[in-house]
């Protein structure tokens, strides 16, 4: 029996030790994580919104009515150049195929879809992934915001992106959520923009 207790309080030692080595590393990483996912974020930004140079949070109290009726709404910027306000990049969530897709929205002033940035995916590799392939995101550029966007295999009109083949599911996450935020821009934003 003695033999027992010891055992158990060496295994109950080192287990201890264990935990306090891993909630030090996870404390010391968690800092680190945290800031390359706001570089990213940021970058997302630029991208998708070339012309903005400086990224604000829209007004909390508009913000929180948009992202109450639009819960796929994850945030809300302005781009700046200067002091000009130059466009908005809308933080998406979408349901695809294997999970949650995140994505960034930039829209311009001038009323045009700038590009969409894929953040994370859990979506199928060789299907659902090539949403982050140029073929795919560059199909969203300079799309008038005054009409719904749609995928097709053959893209020919104004309103209309490159599908992937064999996604539709994650094709339409992503054209769905690009149209949440084309619509907010319509009704809400815009008029702050003239």
């Amino acid at each position: 029996m003695n033999e027992t207790i010891k055992l158990g309080l060496i295994l109950f030692l080192i287990t201890a030790l264990s935990g306090g080595i891993l909630a030090f590393s996870n404390e010391v990483t968690s800092v680190r994580i945290e800031e390359a996912e706001r570089l990213a974020d940021q970058i997302a930004k630029q991208e998708t919104l070339p012309n903005g140079k400086i990224f604000e949070e829209i007004d909390e109290g508009l913000a929180e009515t948009i992202i109450v009726d639009n819960p796929d709404i994850i945030e809300i910027f302005e781009g700046y150049d200067d002091d000009e306000l130059v466009g908005y990049t809308f933080k998406m969530n979408a349901n695809g195929y294997g999970g949650d897709i995140e994505f960034t929205v930039g829209i311009s002033t001038e009323g045009k879809i700038m590009g969409i940035k894929i953040l994370n995916h859990k979506e199928t590799p060789g299907l659902g992934a090539n949403a982050t392939k140029p073929e795919f995101t560059e199909s969203f550029r300079n799309k008038p915001v005054d009409q719904e966007v749609v995928s097709a295999r053959e893209p020919a009109g104004d309103d209309e992106v490159q599908a992937i083949t064999s996604a539709t599911t994650t094709t339409e996450a992503i054209v769905s959520g690009v149209n949440v935020a084309r619509q907010i821009y319509n009704e809400t934003l815009s008029e702050q923009s003239n």
